[in-house]
């Protein structure tokens, strides 16, 4: 597996994509396992980095759902998968913008959500998340943080106003028991009751 992953993290700096670290694939393969998961969906498949822990912390039998709008970095990915041994029935990879993906996939069908992709739209991703996960399924988000900006009060971006209005829908939501994990660039996970 670590050949894949070393191979997938040379293939996103040359496409000039940045992969989650370390410490959030870690955290995201140890999340995936203690939920049992079968079903995950990944919002941001990139060269297939965390996709990869994923479906290394997934049940035997689990099918990883990853959507990015960019097929050449899925060909990547799919690259990555078959390197690190994972069966291509193991992965479905569908190319489009998630908000026009995941409104066709099931209701309450998913164990895991994790979203690393365009935070304009994390507020209507979560919306989405909640929709697909099962009670006691995991949504993630990475990149939380944007570099410090999130909790700097003079920062006003609208990447950083959306970043603030999705933690604040994530804490404020009854469904859901939430942490802040500081891993990577801030990993946000909550569970959904």
């Amino acid at each position: 597996m670590a050949s894949s992953v070393l191979w997938a993290r040379q293939r996103a700096r040359e496409a000039g994509v940045t992969p989650a670290s370390d410490g959030t694939c870690a955290a995201l393969r140890l999340l995936a396992a203690t939920a049992d998961a079968k079903s995950v969906v990944e919002i941001g498949t990139g060269t297939g980095v965390s996709g990869v822990h994923l479906l290394q912390g997934m049940r035997p039998d689990g099918v990883l759902t990853t959507v990015d709008p960019e097929p050449e970095l899925q060909q990547f990915a799919r690259q990555a998968f078959q390197a690190a041994g994972f069966a291509p029935n193991r992965a479905r990879l569908i190319a489009g913008r998630a908000l026009d993906v995941l409104p066709r996939l099931a209701d309450g069908g998913y164990d895991l959500v994790f979203a690393d992709g365009d935070p304009w739209e994390s507020v209507e991703v979560f919306a989405e998340s909640l929709r697909l996960l099962r009670s006691g399924g995991l949504v993630c988000f990475a990149g939380v943080f944007a570099e410090g900006r999130t909790v700097d009060p003079a920062v006003h971006r609208g990447e950083v106003l959306k970043l603030r209005e999705l933690l604040r829908a994530v804490k404020e939501s009854p469904a859901l028991l939430p942490a802040l994990l500081p891993v990577g660039d801030g990993l946000l996970c909550a569970v959904k009751r």
